[in-house]
């Protein structure tokens, strides 16, 4: 397969499209959107509510905790559904890797588990 850097053409020409396009709208809500600023308007607001105390109270580490178990999961997760796919195609082999990968996949929640990293107080 040749493999040119004419090739890469639509590519460039659709990332410099998107930056553009970017670039465009940003410069573009500067100069036609209003600016009228007022102290009402430069209030702190969440959720329609009123923000008060200190935005700066710290959280438990336990939500942090879980959260990043949770995206490590996820991804590990998303790595089986390649292999669904192509179930047929990778024979016993495929079948072997993806049982090591499940067993250490429930090893580690296993770990999580007997840390209580997943209770919550």
């Amino acid at each position: 397969m040749d493999s040119s850097q004419i090739n890469y053409l639509p590519i460039l020409m659709q990332m410099g499209l998107a930056v553009g396009f970017v670039g465009l709208t940003i410069v573009g809500s500067s100069f036609l959107g209003p600016k009228r600023n007022s102290a009402n308007k430069d209030k702190n607001w969440e959720c329609g509510i009123e923000s008060v105390g200190n935005a700066r109270i710290p959280f438990s580490i336990k939500y942090f905790l879980v959260a990043i178990l949770f995206v490590l999961f996820d991804v590990e997760v998303i790595f089986m559904y390649p292999w669904a796919v192509n179930f047929r195609d990778m024979g016993f082999e495929g079948l072997l890797k993806m049982g090591i990968f499940m067993f250490l996949l429930v090893v580690g929640f296993y770990y999580v588990i007997k840390k209580k990293g997943l209770e919550w107080e």
